[in-house]
């Protein structure tokens, strides 16, 4: 057997399976891998559209076919192993899972998760989505696109005395797709799969429930945290929310804590792969297999401080003292891969909309060169176009069409009026749970790539901007699961691991961007521009509200 260490990262998403290896000596990525479940001809047969859910019954729905899963880790196992990685080499795996996502597990889910741990001896073993098809108690999968849960967050968040109180214990305000109010809409509805339902687990404990051969792995601390169920100091049940989100289902609050897990570290061995894939596949009998994730804890990972993320949307991860919290509930606190506590803010209308405003003066999407000619004309703090093509979340307000504080029109102003408005967003939004600090803001993204997006972003901030690769889920998990894999070991000789030297190694970074005093100037003051987008912006949302 071969004497190198690797550690295998998975990310279940909405779109795909994607699988990062890494060498544990050396910190290096040695193999990524990605499955795209529509694209893919051994994962494309289970009914979904191109929106990537089943055709839903109603709208708000959204749900996935848990077999999807199954059939995409048999595949992902084959690949890896046809690329030639060395599988008896990998020392562990570590999942991500979209957050929210989850199934049900019926009364012989048990026994056939177990089958997976015994010895087969046989070429012609059934593949995973065979042996398990009849596990479920509930066909599908619920997804974090699912949207017709008001009425089960109202009855949870009034339940439990209001919206304050639902942040003070669970971290954040009852949103639609969070867990534990689409398992009640799935009570309601559904009470007869409700009733036949032994466990309910997230698609990110799931997955490692399938890896072990058993079905009661814990749920993690920091993917809990998206299920409106766990109080997020005490990292336990919350009696309180279990009462609001149980009331008037069958069995009462009894039968449905009885559904749940037990609560778990993220960046704990939860057991041993089993021995399905030690025979099919090659792997070490030894392999651990961690408790895993979501894909925004696990996303965190490699980062310790605060990480912005200027993709499609942006998502704003800042670190926290586990205390602080969005009073007014746009943002969640969650706990990253590694049980670190951070607040996540998600802005939809994100890079997107920079990209419709190029397109708006005839450029393509991938046409920078006259807009970042354009952004070096304009001195920060001159102009505000807003465009919310699509409701966001962050903070909370309807869609509305481009509105222009400039009399004329050019693509000078614009782009740098959307650009400064939608960082300002983020920033004044997320300035109740930040800390004033002069610590880098690491920022990832295709923006890395703008100088003079970099700048403002270094203004607005008024600290330097420090640039990294983008990592993704699979790679955090990856990251995560070797700091569990050290943490697990009993030999005192172990040589100590320091995470942040191993993801610096992992996750290249660039050079810090230092903000410039003048541009703080114009963010930064009384009637500067961060005061005037406010005022500007608040009075755009009140006549926009969803």
């Amino acid at each position: 057997m071969s004497k190198r260490r690797l550690a295998l990262g998975l990310d279940s998403s909405t779109q795909s399976l994607s699988a990062v290896v890494i060498d544990i000596d050396s910190a290096e990525k040695c193999f990524e891998h990605s499955l795209d479940y529509r694209a893919d001809e051994r994962l494309n047969q289970f009914g979904i559209g191109e929106d990537y859910i089943l055709p839903p019954s109603e709208e708000g729905e959204a749900e996935q076919p848990p077999l999807m899963y199954l059939a995409s880790l048999d595949a992902m196992f084959a690949d890896i192993r046809e690329a030639g990685v060395p599988l008896a080499s990998i020392r562990l795996i570590n999942t991500s899972g979209q957050q929210h996502g989850h199934v049900y597990l019926n009364r012989d889910a048990d026994t056939l998760l177990a089958q997976l741990t015994s010895s087969q001896n046989s070429e012609d073993t059934p593949d995973l989505k065979n042996l398990l098809e009849n596990a479920f108690a509930y066909p599908n999968a619920p997804i974090w696109m699912t949207a017709n849960t008001i009425a089960q967050t109202d009855a949870v968040r009034n339940g439990v005395g209001g919206k304050s109180e639902m942040i003070n214990r669970s971290g954040s305000d009852a949103p639609l797709r969070f867990t534990g109010t689409v398992v009640r809409r799935v009570g309601e509805q559904a009470p007869e799969h409700y009733t036949a339902t032994t466990k309910i687990q997230l698609i990110s404990s799931f997955i490692p429930a399938v890896l072990t051969g058993n079905a009661n792995v814990p749920i993690d601390y920091g993917n809990a945290c998206g299920m409106s169920l766990m109080n997020y100091r005490t990292k336990i049940w919350d009696s309180a929310l279990l009462e609001a989100t149980a009331n008037g289902l069958p069995g009462g609050v009894e039968e449905f804590q009885s559904k749940l897990p037990a609560l778990a570290p993220p960046d704990s061995v939860v057991g041993n792969l089993a021995a399905y894939y030690v025979e099919k596949y090659g792997f070490d009998p030894e392999c651990a297999v961690i408790a895993g994730s979501g894909d925004n804890p696990q996303a965190k990972v490699p980062v310790a401080g605060d990480l912005l993320s200027l993709g499609t949307s942006f998502v704003n991860m800042v670190s926290t003292d586990g205390d602080t919290l969005d009073p007014e509930g746009f943002a969640n606190a969650m706990y990253d891969g590694i049980n670190r506590p951070f607040m996540f803010g998600c802005r939809t209308n994100g890079a997107m909309v920079w990209d419709a405003v190029r397109v708006n003066y005839g450029f393509t999407k991938e046409e920078y060169g006259p807009a970042e000619a354009a952004l070096a004309e304009v001195a920060p703090g001159q102009f505000m176009t807003f465009w919310q093509p699509k409701t966001e979340s962050f903070p909370v307000s309807g869609a509305f069409e481009l509105i222009r504080t400039a009399p004329e029109q050019s693509l000078a102003k614009d782009y740098t009026g959307i650009i400064e408005t939608s960082l300002a967003a983020l920033y004044i939004y997320s300035a109740v749970f930040t800390k004033q600090t002069q610590a880098p803001l690491f920022v990832t993204g295709g923006a890395t790539d703008s100088p003079g997006i970099m700048l403002r972003v270094a203004g607005i901030w008024n600290r330097p901007t420090l640039p990294v690769e983008k990592g993704g889920a699979a790679l955090g998990a990856a990251v995560a699961g070797v700091k569990a894999l050290y943490n697990a070991d009993t030999d005192t000789e172990t040589e100590s691991f320091d995470i942040e030297t191993f993801s610096a190694s992992v996750l290249k970074r660039g050079e810090p961007i230092q903000p410039d005093p003048a541009d703080v100037a114009a963010y930064h003051g009384e009637g500067k521009y961060l005061q005037r987008f406010r005022e500007k912006y608040e009075q755009i949302m009140a006549k926009h509200p969803i």
